[in-house]
């Protein structure tokens, strides 16, 4: 996609919604952490769902891990991997608590060392909790990067580098929650609503969805 492209084609996710925010719920950055590594294969909603008592007993590590393993388990048993993401929860309770004071460390490497911390994770906290310009490539954005031809890439590392190379400056802020919230609403994985997209004319997709189907 040509540079005047990209810029128009965030312009309009940007008209659309000039302030975008993660669907997931938290109260201060530890939360975030938290309950960004629970979504993981999960869907927010879900993880919303699990973390809405949690969160209103814990807001700290220590908190955490005075609740304890068995504790977190019956809070989020409902989502996914729960048994390991439990396990990983609490050792990064335990590293915080240790290691960094109880705060989270505003330093993207830093936060990958921790149990459960992926570089997607550590890129959405950057992001949301310290404003940093990074973008978090999870199954959304990797479809819509290399669907509409914004970012094309073999792997998740490769789209973030090329939005990261070709993302303007005034988008680079936001750019991961329009492309995160176009993905999930608009251009989904099996049916793109193309019909409804307010970038089709910007997008490279050859097998265009143009009109809504019958019953939907």
């Amino acid at each position: 996609m040509k540079k005047d492209d990209i810029f128009e084609f965030y312009s309009r996710l940007a008209a659309d919604n000039p302030a975008p925010e993660t669907e997931l719920n938290y109260g201060n950055v530890y939360q975030l952490l938290v309950a960004v590594t629970l979504s993981a294969q999960s869907t927010d909603v879900g993880v919303n769902k699990a973390t809405r008592a949690l969160f209103a007993k814990v807001q700290t590590p220590a908190q955490m891990l005075e609740l304890g393993e068995t504790g977190l388990k019956e809070h989020i048993k409902t989502i996914g991997l729960y048994n390991t993401k439990a396990k990983n929860v609490i050792a990064m309770a335990e590293i915080l608590v240790n290691a960094h004071g109880g705060e989270v460390p505003e330093d993207r490497d830093m936060l990958t060392t921790l149990p459960g911390v992926g570089r997607k994770t550590a890129n959405v906290v950057m992001n949301c909790a310290f404003g940093a310009e990074t973008f978090a490539v999870d199954t959304h954005i990797f479809r819509v990067g290399n669907r509409t031809g914004l970012a094309p890439g073999k792997t998740p590392l490769a789209v973030e580098k090329k939005l990261d190379k070709g993302t303007p400056a005034p988008f680079r802020v936001h750019a991961h929650h329009w492309l995160i919230l176009h993905g999930r609403y608009v251009c989904k994985a099996r049916t793109p609503e193309c019909w409804r997209c307010n970038v089709t004319d910007l997008c490279r997709f050859k097998k265009k969805v143009t009109e809504k189907p019958k019953g939907r």
